[in-house]
């Protein structure tokens, strides 16, 4: 699997609980754009209506800005494609108070043909106490480290 896109921010601001994979539904211009590195997931999330999921708040830059359709929004919402027990336990889980779908990373699964794929993460948010005990630890680990060489 190659990794197109991570969301660096989700292990700092959030526990993930649980991980689901969804593939994606994207046009033809959003695929080769994909490949090429040009997508930003960081500060997006996943709904779910009307018996679907959706990715909101991605951003996909055109891959050639002037062979692009006049009306192509970068930010659009795209639909996830889960089967419909993986639907309902996303939706049963997101109801729980105080947890959210986040996208976690963006890569190809390999088989016949390379499927751009999408890691949902079922996540809870972290308070600012537990992020400033975690940079403490990492800190302390690192001076322990530079110490034992």
């Amino acid at each position: 699997m190659s990794e197109l896109a991570t969301n660096r921010r989700a292990n700092y601001d959030y526990e993930i609980l649980e991980r689901f994979e969804a593939g994606i539904e994207l046009h033809g211009y959003e695929v080769k754009s994909i490949k090429t590195g040009h997508v930003s997931i960081a500060g997006s999330h996943v709904t779910v209506r009307n018996g679907a999921a959706w990715l909101l708040n991605s951003d996909i830059p055109p891959y050639q800005p002037k062979n692009m359709p006049k009306d192509y929004d970068h930010s659009r919402t795209r639909k996830l494609l889960l089967n419909k027990k993986e639907i309902d336990e996303l939706t049963g889980r997101i109801k729980e108070k105080g947890l959210t779908a986040i996208p976690l990373r963006l890569y190809t699964a390999h088989g016949k043909r390379a499927v751009i794929k999408l890691e949902i993460g079922l996540a809870r948010s972290k308070k600012q106490y537990d992020k400033r005990e975690l940079l403490k630890k990492k800190e302390v680990e690192r001076t322990i480290r530079r110490e034992s060489r």
